[in-house]
């Protein structure tokens, strides 16, 4: 009688073979009304309300891949809002510290200790179960983001009621694109391995899709793939959805979903 070979099952192909790392803005959390707003109040301050950044702004701005800091970015803004108008950066001499210090008193709210800011009210974009799924199917996850340890904790743990979830946050790494948090958080994630699971880092901005490329350039031997999500506030019409999906894949997204959970175990095999 000739020898079949039975398939593995899901979970036994999946368990030796991925690791999914997710950034968390964007991609875990709508920040369209949070991060973004509060550094357009920010531009709007230190311009003397005389120049405030639309969503389309940002994301252009976002789209040259170096501006995944958004106390950075507001302060590119106002750079560049008084150079339109003659001035250099150089006479300027924009405290970056009182920068960060109002995007703060937006972002959070004024007490530090007491968050009431514009965090409160970011919906969620996955649901625990998402993560349940994605550890019965033997997939390892964690989380590299640009956040704040304080912020990204927020939502991880007291949003999503996460306990202590492998994450690597603003001050524990230096900024992306540079790939040093993210392999950070798979060396926490791999712990020991003998094999190299595939990694999958899940963002929605060019710094993401860059970080990937980076990863693979320093550590070619093993298989990195980005997958590109599309925050809420480009879906608001076709055009926007597709030139925004476009500029992911452009920067090196393998696929690009509307909502992050879209990306189930099946998928993930699909793509290894």
């Amino acid at each position: 009688m000739p020898h079949t070979s039975c398939p593995m099952p899901m979970t036994e192909q999946l368990s030796t073979k991925a690791i999914v790392v997710f950034d968390i803005d964007g991609v875990v959390r709508d920040v369209g009304g949070s991060y973004r707003r509060a550094l357009a109040d920010t531009v709007e301050y230190f311009t003397e309300t005389a120049y405030r950044p639309t969503p389309l702004d940002i994301d252009n701005l976002k789209s040259e891949g170096l501006w995944n800091n958004d106390w950075e970015a507001s302060q590119e803004f106002i750079y560049r809002y008084f150079q339109s108008q003659g001035q250099s950066r150089e006479q300027l001499q924009l405290d970056y510290n009182a920068i960060v210090a109002f995007f703060q008193s937006r972002y959070r709210g004024p007490d530090p200790d007491n968050w009431t800011g514009y965090i409160c009210d970011e919906p969620l974009l996955l649901q625990p179960s998402y993560l349940e799924q994605l550890t019965q199917a033997g997939i390892s996850w964690g989380f590299f983001s640009g956040a704040t340890r304080g912020s990204a904790n927020y939502v991880l743990q007291k949003r999503l009621g996460l306990q202590s979830p492998v994450l690597i946050a603003m001050e524990d790494a230096p900024g992306k694109p540079d790939p040093t948090g993210l392999f950070a958080t798979v060396r926490q994630l791999e712990n020991g391995l003998d094999i190299l699971p595939a990694i999958i880092y899940v963002g929605d901005t060019v710094a993401d899709m860059y970080t990937v490329k980076k990863a693979r350039e320093l550590n070619p031997h093993r298989t990195w793939i980005g997958v590109g999500i599309l925050p809420p506030h480009v879906q608001e019409t076709a055009a926007r959805s597709h030139a925004y999906s476009e500029t992911l894949l452009a920067a090196g997204a393998a696929v690009v979903f509307s909502n992050v959970e879209q990306l189930n175990p099946a998928k993930i095999l699909e793509l290894l």
